[in-house]
């Protein structure tokens, strides 16, 4: 949980009912190892207490422009100069509005104005505020200046109305710094990925699958994203959210599944087959349900196609990568896979281990051997298998 370390954070709250959230914020920041340093405009301190924002900081709370703690007496210049960003968050209407235009009246927006490291900013007003056209002329203001927004999101404010301008969760917010300070070593490449089980029905309401969570090939996604890449993910029914800014195809049988990707595969630079695709389908589905008698049912079977296969043989194919989850004999059946499929990389697991589970170990096997990575977060593993693709593709 330290994927943020060494890197230094200096957050400016300004004054609105979302200001009690940086706290939760500074926590979750430090947890995964970053250095904060908080700025606060007066009018946020009537909503949050420097004293508590110190506390879970462990650095001290600036909030004049005139702070002689700072040596030479322009904290304006020397409170970001060692900072790899600067988060604003609650952003309100007002602030946004001063730094769209440049103005610098207080510390942090003249920090904000001063400063030579990334701005990124959280929105937090009302529905009224965020719709009315002068502050989306400042929003566009921002985006063209090369800042960053996270959010905002939609849903129930202090006012009580409902709609847009809601500042994004705590924890949303640290997941997409997480992003955010990802390096991008894919950028610009196309990569089309697989994800969860195939479905074959049976009859109308039966059918066979796979026991898979679709959490490896999501978190692939993610890792893909966040290293720069155009992503594409064609999914078989699971219970996760596609991650923000990934591209989200439903599958549900392995044949749907294969016209799918066929329909991206021609314009991919990589195609990642994490999914697990049933190896057969029923030859003669019915239509309705099939009711239960004295006679036994005899289900006759079809294979399915052959996803990853077809398209490692295509002319031009994109850098293809296998996944192979076993239960035994891991490496051995995983070596055997990559040469009859014809890829340069699999990544393979023990399927015991990895079902269900938020941890999992793969072993990454190309031409020159094989690799195990230590057991970590599937977003951790997702990663480190972006990085060895992003080696053998350069």
């Amino acid at each position: 949980m330290d994927e943020l370390n060494g890197k230094r954070i200096l957050l400016g709250i300004t004054g609105g009912i979302a200001a009690y959230k940086a706290a939760e914020l500074v926590r979750l920041l430090k947890k995964q190892g970053a250095d904060i340093r908080v700025v606060m405009t007066s009018s946020a301190e009537e909503f949050i207490s420097p004293v508590t924002l110190q506390a879970l900081s462990d650095n001290p709370v600036h909030t004049s422009m005139w702070d002689q703690t700072i040596s030479n007496g322009m904290p304006h210049i020397e409170l970001s100069r060692d900072c790899n960003l600067i988060l604003i968050a609650p952003a309100t209407a007002d602030f946004i509005a001063k730094i769209s235009i440049g103005r610098a009246d207080d510390l942090l927006s003249t920090l904000c104005l001063a400063r030579d490291c990334s701005l990124i900013v959280a929105p937090a007003m009302n529905k009224q505020m965020w719709e009315n056209p002068s502050t989306q002329r400042n929003i566009r203001s921002l985006k063209e200046d090369g800042i960053d927004l996270i959010g905002p999101d939609s849903g129930e404010q202090a006012c009580g109305e409902q709609g847009l301008g809601r500042m994004r969760e705590p924890d949303v917010i640290v997941s997409e710094l997480l992003s955010w300070f990802q390096p991008k070593i894919l950028q610009g490449k196309n990569v089309v990925i697989t994800a969860g089980p195939t479905y074959e029905a049976i009859d109308a309401v039966r059918g066979i699958t796979n026991a898979s969570s679709g959490k490896m090939g999501y978190a692939v996604a993610q890792a893909a994203h966040d290293a720069g890449a155009n992503v594409s993910l064609i999914s078989g029914k699971t219970n996760l959210i596609a991650p923000p800014g990934v591209r989200l195809i439903s599958a549900i049988s392995a044949q749907n599944m294969m016209d799918a990707v066929l329909n991206e595969v021609d314009h991919a630079d990589i195609f990642i087959s994490v999914a697990a695709v049933a190896d057969f389908s029923v030859k003669n589905p019915s239509k309705h349900k099939i009711k239960k008698t004295e006679q036994k049912l005899n289900i006759e079977f079809n294979e399915t196609p052959d996803i990853l296969k077809t398209v490692a043989k295509r002319k031009n194919a994109p850098f293809c990568v296998g996944f192979a989850a076993e239960s035994k004999d891991v490496e051995n059946y995983a070596r055997k896979k990559r040469l009859e499929k014809g890829i340069p990389l699999i990544a393979a697991n023990l399927v015991t281990e990895a079902l269900n589970s938020d941890i999992n170990s793969l072993i990454l096997i190309d031409d020159d051997g094989s690799k195990t990575l230590p057991p970590s977060s599937k977003l951790s593993q997702a990663r480190m298998l972006i990085d060895h693709i992003s080696s053998l593709t350069q």
